[in-house]
């Protein structure tokens, strides 16, 4: 069985470099053997998490779409913008719409898009510590929902100069990390899918 991860950025900005990242991310994950899909939370627009909205309407169309994407992946990776030291509203959003229950389906496990997915974590900002202080939320919430996330992880510093003019690291050092990272998670869904 090829290991399927589904990899996105926690933003929906054009120009975001947590886009560049996973993008090149992604295609480390194909290199190392996995099958990746790559998606842009730009094209699954939802409200704001709502609980009366929820018991009203049940889930918003796009989140039953996003869930099925979820259900028939073994592996999330995902880049995480940091906002003010924590992670993006956008990704919380998604994060919190894909942890409800469907309720058309009242036998489906709990925490489904979560509980027992390998995740592998990365972020990209202009400063100095590359997001590094959003991966804690990230990680905290994604633990306590029943995903298994891997301990190694890349903050990009400097991300404003880290890409060359056709989106790639300039830096072999970099690149290397974020091919390690692919691999294992890769190998790490494979072992335990």
């Amino acid at each position: 069985m090829t290991p399927k991860i589904l990899a996105f950025a926690g933003s929906t900005r054009a120009g975001s470099y947590n886009k560049m990242l996973v993008t090149l991310a992604a295609e480390a994950v194909k290199t190392a053997g996995g099958e990746a899909t790559l998606i842009d939370l730009r094209d699954f627009p939802m409200p704001l998490y709502d609980g009366d909205l929820e018991e009203k309407d049940g889930l918003p169309p796009n989140a039953e779409k996003l869930r099925e994407i979820f259900i028939a992946h073994q592996g999330l990776l995902l880049s995480c913008p940091e906002y003010n030291s924590s992670i993006s509203g956008v990704l919380k959003n998604t994060v919190d719409w894909m942890s409800r229950p469907n309720p058309k389906k009242p036998n489906e496990k709990p925490l489904i898009c979560f509980s027992g997915k390998i995740v592998s974590l990365l972020s990209a900002s202009p400063g100095l510590l590359g997001g590094l202080r959003g991966l804690v939320t990230v990680r905290s919430i994604l633990g306590n929902i029943q995903a298994i996330v891997l301990p190694e992880q890349l903050a990009l510093s400097k991300a404003d100069q880290a890409f060359d003019g056709e989106g790639r690291l300039k830096d072999p050092k970099q690149q290397a990390v974020l091919e390690r990272i692919a691999k294992t998670l890769v190998e790490t869904v494979g072992k335990l899918a």
